[in-house]
């Protein structure tokens, strides 16, 4: 069963804490200058993508609708603000009546963007839309610097299938989003059993070097595994010599051996030496799989190797050295006063040192050449000009503070593999450069 879709809580009572108390104090002096409830436009973008990637990947659109409908301030997080003094009491009472009742837009979850990409809009009052603005960065940053990464691996291993593996290389709770944003990113299984029961990714793991230390011999713990979980299973090979645990691997399971695993050594030579015996002792179906600090680099350099599946771990959940994408959060637009009909008014911060923004409620569409690949993202406010009508790239998330887009996982994993299909060859280029597209914008109106 997929329960990506069934819109299951965080593992925490409320949400509403992983926030900064910043956007509590702002709440509050917004409160006091009757200002808290303007009609305010906030957004998602990034200035620049991280150094050398060519695109980013939208992941954990779906963690940040469950964020937002589990942000409430129960008792327990109200008693925690009162004792601590991080409010006044009449902030208090308006927090305990709070729920998101605006909307969202933003990219689908799976898309790619570019710098300047209006990855999500989030409308409503100040009040409720600033709360929000630390968890959305929290779960945005993190899963799309994942899926980012795990896309260029999925690139550089082909068909060749990915496992996720990277569970005890970071947090815990970390460990299952990560999971869930490889495999949007691409990756075919997880190791994780907790990503596993939460989003129906599927699940892979055998034994490690533990279980073959635990028996007297080698041939042992094969025959221990291979009488527990059949001869369909993957043996691992190189915890003493390689070629004599294949061959005795063989011996056990017969040629009907899943698959062995190489966990060390000089990969591209191991696995030729090992592809080579194996069909040597007629294991000619017996697969490979390589793990070992694996990153896109790597996995490219074994692109003429035997190797039939990759095992990824630290490199993965660390963003392969890129763990966050930069994204902030932005006031673009807010109206003159409370009147729900009073028009909306560009806002933008213009300081100097690169962190300016660009005002109004934005739409964005990719501009495709005459083949249909991809050669602008272009951004505007005001009309959508009508030859770009069509190619709109934000769709409705949140209308009146309902979910209305919530999707199963295998949903934006298709997306993904179809949004960066119709991007230029040179995307998939592992060497430095810049954005694979560029960023144009239009200038108009900002609209109400």
């Amino acid at each position: 069963m997929n329960t990506a879709d069934l819109g299951l809580p965080v593992d925490v009572p409320s949400t509403a804490l992983f926030t900064d108390q910043y956007e509590l104090t702002m709440l509050q002096g917004a409160l006091k200058a009757g200002t808290a409830e303007r009609r305010s436009v906030f957004e998602v973008f990034t200035r620049r993508l991280p150094d050398g990637r060519r695109y980013g990947v939208v992941a954990g659109t779906g963690r940040v609708l469950d964020a937002v409908e589990n942000f409430r301030f129960d008792d327990g997080v109200l008693g925690f603000l009162r004792e601590r003094k991080i409010v006044n009491e009449e902030t208090l009472r308006w927090l305990a009546d709070y729920r998101f009742s605006g909307d969202i837009w933003g990219y689908p979850e799976g898309e790619v963007y570019f710098p300047g990409s209006p990855i999500m809009r989030v409308e409503g009052s100040f009040a409720e839309c600033v709360l929000l603005e630390t968890v959305i960065l929290s779960i945005l940053n993190h899963d799309s610097a994942i899926a980012a990464a795990a896309s260029r691996m999925a690139s550089a291993a082909g068909s060749r299938p990915l496992i996720e593996m990277g569970a005890r290389r970071t947090h815990e709770l970390a460990a299952v989003a990560a999971a869930r944003a490889a495999y949007v990113g691409g990756f075919a299984t997880t190791s994780d059993l907790a990503a596993g029961f939460r989003y129906g990714i599927p699940t892979v793991g055998t034994s490690a070097h533990a279980f073959t230390l635990l028996h007297d011999h080698e041939r042992d713990a094969f025959q221990a595994q291979v009488d527990s979980l059949g001869r369909n299973t993957t043996l691992l090979v190189d915890t003493y010599d390689v070629a004599e645990a294949v061959r005795t691997a063989v011996e056990v399971a017969g040629p009907e051996l899943g698959a062995v695993r190489i966990d060390s050594g000089d990969l591209l030579l191991v696995a030729h030496r090992v592809r080579q015996q194996l069909d040597e002792l007629g294991a000619t179906a017996t697969k490979i799989v390589v793990t070992s600090d694996l990153d896109e680099y790597a996995i490219a350099s074994l692109a003429a190797a035997p190797v039939d599946a990759y095992g990824v771990g630290t490199q993965l959940v660390t963003g392969s050295g890129h763990p966050t994408c930069s994204m902030v959060y932005k006031l673009v637009a807010r109206a003159e006063s409370a009147d729900p009909g009073a028009p909306l008014v560009p806002v933008a911060k213009k300081s100097s040192g690169g962190k300016t923004s660009i005002g109004g409620r934005k739409w964005a569409a990719r501009r495709l050449d005459e083949e249909g690949v991809a050669e602008a993202e272009v951004i505007g406010t005001g009309p959508v000009p009508a030859g770009l009508a069509d190619r709109q790239l934000l769709v409705e998330l949140v209308k009146g503070g309902a979910v209305v887009a919530r999707e199963p996982l295998d949903v934006p994993r298709e997306r993904h593999i179809a949004a960066r299909a119709n991007l230029p060859l040179s995307a998939t280029q592992l060497s430095r450069g810049e954005p694979v597209i560029p960023t144009e914008y239009v200038q108009g109106r900002s609209g109400s």
